[in-house]
């Protein structure tokens, strides 16, 4: 089974809950991990991981934050299963909250600059409903301190499974604790 981890914005290849998949499968040969860097514009994003899942058998994916947005628009695109962690369900708004008129365009890194384009192009893509649900984990934490996890329950309602705990913040940092149960549902996906 490839797994590809999709890590959020201002994230890297090397965030902590994905070093945390990529270690905990390193000593399961079943199982091996990609960590694309996905600090480009959210077309270059998309079109990148669309490339790789179509390089790839037996894909998975696992997305957090902005990760979980484009893993639920690949889910709809290429039926790949998913497990999304706190995921972002506009993440236009989000951005346009958190970075104002007044600091948009947003240079994210030397490479990369998030202007208002770029989060048109995000609301343009959104689906209405989630498609392949029953292909969909997604894990929330009340206690997220950046996105509204009662918008993600209420879209992901016809989710496979949607497990909101009590506490816990954005991060997840009780993530590595979860690994087993998503690779689970991951596996019996692709059955």
């Amino acid at each position: 089974m490839n797994i590809i981890y999709l890590h959020g914005f201002q994230s890297s290849s090397l965030s902590i809950k994905g070093q945390l998949l990529k270690r905990y499968c390193e000593s399961r040969p079943q199982w091996h991990v990609h960590l694309p860097d996905l600090n480009m514009p959210p077309h270059l994003a998309l079109e990148k991981l669309a490339a790789l899942i179509q390089e790839l058998d037996q894909v998975v994916l696992v997305g957090s934050s902005l990760g979980g947005f484009y893993a639920t628009q690949l889910v709809a695109k290429l039926a790949v299963p998913a497990v999304l962690i706190n995921p972002a369900m506009q993440p236009w708004h989000l951005f346009r909250n958190l970075f104002g008129a007044t600091q948009l365009p947003y240079r994210v890194n030397e490479h990369w600059t998030l202007d208002d384009a770029q989060l048109d192009y995000l609301e343009q893509i959104e689906l209405p409903f989630v498609q392949d649900a029953d292909k969909i984990l997604v894990l929330l934490q009340q206690g997220d301190e950046v996105l509204d996890y009662r918008e993600a329950q209420r879209y992901y309602n016809g989710a496979a499974l949607v497990i909101s705990e009590t506490q816990g913040n954005h991060a997840m940092e009780d993530f590595a604790d979860k690994i087993p149960m998503a690779l689970q549902f991951l596996s019996d996906c692709l059955k």
